[in-house]
């Protein structure tokens, strides 16, 4: 399934799920499934962590089902297709009179306002678990990855309230050189502590995009200090356009549970970079691994790798820009998990 956070037309922003071009709301479809539903809280984290009774991701899936099955009943939607879930365009200007209770359950996606999955996640940690860029990164700084690098991963946290979602405006830090950092990051799907990595596959409640965007004026003060990244990465980081379940992306998936997703960053839509998240180093499982130690992992919790190789303009232009500016679009790619797209304001 891929999960949203959406604001309607009408009403606060909750959870849902994507169906083609339209989002069933959970909460306004959840008596077909719920006895009572008064009460209940339908934001993406109150689902991931099950903190109500019943009402969990698992519960989100029997609601799917449950309108999906409605939908299969419903000769004016002709073109939906109930086993391959396939909805177009069309079929969502329909949708709005699938209703109960006088609201409804399905709403086309041109008809609500896409926010970050988890607008505000428990926290966020950015880890640098792709060796090409590690090596590029250093190198351009005249240095050469050091050996420590390969013993163990290293991540730094960035502010989980400066969230941004997809088609949200990023404001322009207080710099001459932003960059933009093509990456996928995992969502914690329970708690955890001292994970072995066999483990930490189990504890993923899914895959996003994510553009951890770079002051780099900042990092090279920080970088002098032998510091950071700290002011570097604070400003925002874009989290979008849904939070993919693993089982939809098993496809794509190694032995080693790497994901070989092509990853793309366009500016202005002109492609900048391209790559694999194939390449990954350090897989999620390792990442979580060591996230976990020695500490507690919590439900919300993201967990980034960092951009991919060549997955910034640092590595695109071999440090001399040009950089971002005001009015330019930045827009992200991966298989299977969308386009993620941010204008810097």
């Amino acid at each position: 399934m891929k999960f949203v956070t959406f604001v309607p037309p009408d009403g606060p922003a909750r959870a849902g799920v994507l169906l083609g071009e339209a989002v069933i709301d959970l909460a306004a479809a959840a008596p077909l499934v719920f006895e009572e539903t008064e009460g209940l809280r339908w934001d993406l984290l109150s689902l991931i962590r099950a903190d109500q009774d019943e009402v969990s991701l698992d519960s989100a899936a029997d609601i799917v089902a449950a309108v999906s099955q409605m939908l299969g009943q419903a000769p004016e939607l002709a073109g939906f297709d109930p086993d391959g879930l396939g909805f177009g365009e069309e079929d969502a200007a329909l949708a709005g009179g699938l209703s109960i209770g006088g609201a409804a359950m399905l709403l086309p996606l041109s008809q609500v306002r896409l926010l970050a999955p988890l607008p505000r996640p428990t926290s966020l940690r950015l880890y640098e678990g792709f060796e090409e860029h590690a090596i590029a990164t250093h190198t351009l700084r005249g240095a050469s990855l050091p050996g420590a690098w390969y013993r163990s991963p290293s991540f730094s946290f960035a502010n989980h309230g400066a969230v941004f979602g997809p088609n949200e405006a990023v404001p322009m830090p207080l710099a001459e050189a932003l960059d933009y950092g093509l990456g996928i990051a995992c969502v914690v799907g329970r708690s955890a502590r001292d994970l072995a990595p066999d483990e930490a596959p189990s504890v993923i409640a899914g895959y996003l995009l994510m553009n951890c965007w770079f002051n780099r004026d900042a990092e090279e003060l920080e970088q002098a200090l032998g510091r950071g990244p700290m002011k570097s990465r604070d400003f925002a980081t874009s989290l979008g356009p849904w939070l993919v379940t693993p089982d939809e992306l098993e496809l794509y998936q190694d032995d080693d549970g790497r994901l070989g997703l092509v990853l793309v960053a366009r500016v202005n839509g002109v492609e900048r970079s391209r790559a694999t998240s194939a390449l990954q180093y350090y897989p999620f499982a390792e990442l979580l691994a060591n996230a976990s130690r020695d500490t507690t992992l919590f439900p919300g919790d993201v967990i980034g790798a960092g951009p991919v190789g060549g997955g910034s303009l640092l590595e695109a232009t071999a440090g001399f820009g040009p950089w971002l500016e005001r009015d330019d679009v930045v827009e992200l790619e991966a298989t299977g998990l969308g386009v993620l797209r941010n204008s810097v304001e």
